[in-house]
């Protein structure tokens, strides 16, 4: 019951905003942000998805 109740606010803003929100209106407000911030936040994801490949498989160069 206390998990219950500890994500019942987190619910109630989701419940609103779905209600409060077209989507229409949701994509407006995108077109609005402008093509430079979409074009931006996906080379920031394709840099951290390179960055975490490289990680993961040994990216750092190693001295021999």
């Amino acid at each position: 019951m206390k998990t219950l109740l500890r994500f019942f606010p987190m619910a109630a803003v989701a419940l609103l905003l779905t209600f409060s929100l077209t989507s229409c209106e949701l994509v407006g407000d995108i077109f609005k942000a402008g093509a430079y911030t979409g074009i931006i936040g996906v080379v920031i994801v394709i840099v951290l998805i390179i960055w975490l490949v490289s990680k993961l498989f040994g990216g750092g160069r190693r001295n021999v």
